[in-house]
């Protein structure tokens, strides 16, 4: 794909729904008894590769243009499948079904594409042998192809070394399996918590205090319907757009605004972007939403990192490139998940960004980024695969000033397969 300099961005958009929560609203539905509606549903091919799974385990979903309907039976609902479960490119759909199925009287085997079968998996494997779950793959269980024989799970109280939202949710629906025993998870800083959110509008009953979560086991989820707010991390790329292409003003529509979601517009707000945010009242109770205007900004560099880091960690690319127009020096630490996601982030950023133009420098836990770079395009950049740096770098060619040759450029529909389109009509 041949990607070209734009004058300005001008337009509202609707990002797709988010990611996260199209994943878990199918999970929980599949597993609660009773219909569940679920609106602004991605149609991205991570969310349906949750879909296929589940069907295959014999769990009835309509899809349709306007909704997903799923006629739950509740966990006893779910069947042993006659087929492997391909989970595609999705590390959500690989991590948190295997906390479902951990606990379940059947046998599983679990596999997606060749960037899953790289990322770490015995951070949940682990913790799930010690609740009781019989698991085994490549590397005593570290990487897929999976192999799952559930049972009885005990409940247990788990220190996390990492802060993942996937392990913990992963964790978390396992413990709804430990009958009559309570599950807890803590963590070293707060991750996302759609999961809990999204238990206790099922009706589960969830405690959280400081950094621990705790589910008791036994406990029956109830259907309900959920609207699923515009994803935060497809909108993070525009939000950076706004504010670095030359006159532009763009207005992000119903975006999902969870705290623990929110690090990007902490970011933008540090960097001094012109930004506005007008919350939907009606949303608060379970995911907030906003409506977001961005205007082109001066910004300045900044350091990012410890606590931050977890809400923000899918944003990092797209903050990397923000960093390289701002004045200063930008400093990212304390990210080394960015090597473990679709790609190693820390280097497909800095070696794509770095053939534009950019100056940044790749260290043990993150980057530094020097600002004000005059990125001149005129080159061949790939996504690897990996839809956040091809998005990222799509936001770059408008501002190179030379055209970009994008390829793999097909990767972005994983999350937002409408974003060529959407990145077009607002462009002048």
């Amino acid at each position: 794909m041949i990607l070209k300099k734009v004058n300005r961005l001008e337009g509202e958009i609707a990002v797709p729904g988010d990611k996260s929560i199209s994943h878990r609203a199918v999970m929980f539905g599949a597993i609660a008894e009773g219909e569940t509606t679920i609106t602004h549903f991605l149609m991205g091919a991570d969310c349906l590769s949750t879909v296929s799974c589940f069907r295959k385990m014999g769990v009835d979903i309509e899809i349709t243009d306007s909704a997903v309907k799923i006629k739950g039976k509740g966990l006893s609902g779910i069947k042993e499948p006659s087929e492997l479960l391909d989970t595609g490119n999705s590390g959500t759909t690989t991590r948190l079904i295997m906390g479902i199925l951990a606990g379940l009287p059947y046998h599983f085997c679990l596999a997606g594409d060749e960037s899953i079968a790289k990322r770490p998996m015995a951070r949940v494997t682990e913790p799930l042998r010690l609740m009781g779950a019989s698991i085994d793959g490549r590397g005593s269980g570290n990487y897929t192809p999976l192999s799952i024989r559930g049972g009885s799970l005990s409940g247990i109280q788990y220190s996390s070394p990492v802060a993942s939202a996937q392990v913990k949710s992963a964790i978390l629906l396992a413990g709804l399996n430990a009958i009559g025993e309570t599950t807890t998870v803590v963590e070293p800083y707060k991750s996302r918590d759609h999961t809990e959110r999204m238990l206790k509008v099922f009706g589960a009953d969830v405690e959280e205090s400081g950094l621990s979560v705790s589910i008791k086991g036994g406990q029956v989820l109830k259907a309900t319907d959920i609207e699923v707010p515009g994803d935060i991390s497809s909108a993070a790329f525009f939000l950076a757009a706004g504010a670095i292409v030359p006159e532009s003003q763009l207005v992000l529509k119903r975006v999902g605004m969870n705290p623990t979601r929110t690090g990007m517009i902490d970011v933008l707000k540090e960097m001094g972007a012109d930004m506005e945010i007008k919350y939907d009242e009606a949303s608060m109770e379970f995911e907030p939403m906003a409506d977001i205007t961005i205007r082109t900004s001066s910004l300045k560099g900044i350091t990012i990192s410890g606590d931050l880091i977890p809400r923000l960690i899918d944003e990092i690319p797209i903050i990397a490139l923000l960093a390289t127009q701002a004045e200063g020096t930008t400093v990212i630490k304390d990210a080394e998940e960015l090597k473990v996601k679709e790609t190693n982030r820390i280097d497909t950023v800095v070696n794509e960004l770095n053939k534009l133009g950019a100056e940044i420098e790749p260290t043990e836990d993150g980057m530094i980024i020097r600002g004000k770079a005059s990125l001149r395009g005129g080159e061949e950049v790939s996504s690897h695969g990996d839809h956040r740096i091809g998005m990222m770098l799509s936001i770059a060619s408008c501002i190179a000033e030379q055209e970009i040759k994008l390829i793999e450029e097909k990767a972005v529909q994983v999350s937002y397969p409408d974003f060529f389109n959407d990145l077009k009509r607002v462009s002048y």
